[in-house]
């Protein structure tokens, strides 16, 4: 029998789930419960492709837009990204039992983002484009009172008629390094804009990340398990190589993990994004427990007790 060769595995916590990613996929859940299949889903309700497949063996239906969903009583829930305000009123001229599962955080730069716009201010918002989240803040405001800016280029590329009162927002999952970057160049550029009162930045992103800098310098490798259209989870694995990690994967599930990277390793740093559940983490530390002799310790840089309730509908429905 060979003897197994041993690795050193951090874990690094805070890690997994959010609060808002726990409420979203409880409001399907609950929504199935109360109201039977199908309940459907506008946008992955979260990102990951193993949560998506679980709600769907359950009976949940995802589509990307309403013009998806026939004519039903059924509930239709909104993802935790967030919509445009087009999106409930299509729902409300269509009698459609909308259920809006928007992480709270996000609803709080959506409202900081209306504030601004009835304050006579224009808004910049940092973030990536396309991704669903900026899809929604950009659409609570009217075209043209609201500009994306990507990069720092971006900003430096700007010519507004008054650059007098600005205001600016971020999306919630941005690298912590990258987003205070944007924001030193915003405020040197336009040294009155306003920014949010507290900052935008999710406290599960900026907890994962302050666990990955610890642990990246310090192991061989570094596996973030999570999904490719994951905003959190992709940065997570930026911050581990800017951190001093040679080798940082994205990975789902452990038949995705790429074994021979890892031959030569005696350390290895384990995280997983916002929208990943720890089952794959288990799944994947499974995995390598088949090919080394694992000693395990976890790293912990917070402790987070953050609770947001269901919907109001759902928490009416269940009284």
């Amino acid at each position: 029998m060979s003897v197994k060769p041993k690795l050193n595995v951090l874990l690094c916590a805070p890690r997994g789930f959010c609060a808002g990613v726990v409420r979203a996929i409880d409001a399907v859940e609950e929504a199935l419960r109360i109201y039977g299949a199908p309940v459907y889903v506008r946008h992955e309700i979260v990102h990951n492709k193993y949560v998506v497949e679980t709600l769907k063996g359950k009976g949940a239906i995802f589509v990307e837009e309403l013009d998806e969903v026939p004519d039903t009583s059924q509930p239709v829930i909104f993802s935790a990204h967030g919509v445009p305000k087009s999106i409930p009123v299509e729902a409300s001229a269509r009698n459609i039992f909308a259920i809006d599962a928007t992480c709270p955080l996000v609803t709080k730069v959506h409202r900081e983002a209306e504030l601004h716009y009835r304050q006579g201010r224009k808004v910049l918002l940092v973030g990536h484009a396309g991704h669903p989240e900026v899809v929604g803040t950009l659409g609570q405001l009217p075209a043209g009172s609201i500009i994306l800016v990507q990069t720092v280029e971006d900003i430096a590329a700007l010519h507004l008629e008054d650059d007098s009162n600005l205001a600016y927002v971020t999306q919630t999952t941005l690298s912590v390094d990258d987003t205070h970057s944007m924001v030193e160049a915003l405020t040197q550029r336009f040294p009155r804009i306003v920014g949010p009162h507290r900052q935008d930045i999710c406290y599960a992103t900026t907890n994962r990340q302050e666990a990955v800098k610890r642990i990246a310098p310090i192991v061989d490798a570094l596996i973030v398990v999570g999904s490719s259209n994951s905003s959190n989870s992709q940065r997570l694995k930026e911050v581990a190589e800017r951190s001093g990690c040679k080798l940082a994967r994205l990975v789902l599930r452990a038949e995705d993990v790429e074994w021979a990277l890892f031959d030569n390793i005696s350390s290895l740093g384990i995280t997983a994004g916002a929208s990943a559940p720890e089952i794959l983490v288990e799944e994947i530390m499974d995995a390598f427990a088949q090919r080394f002799e694992l000693h395990v310790a976890e790293v912990s840089t917070a402790n987070e007790g953050v609770f947001f309730p269901l919907p109001r509908e759902l928490r009416r429905a269940t009284v």
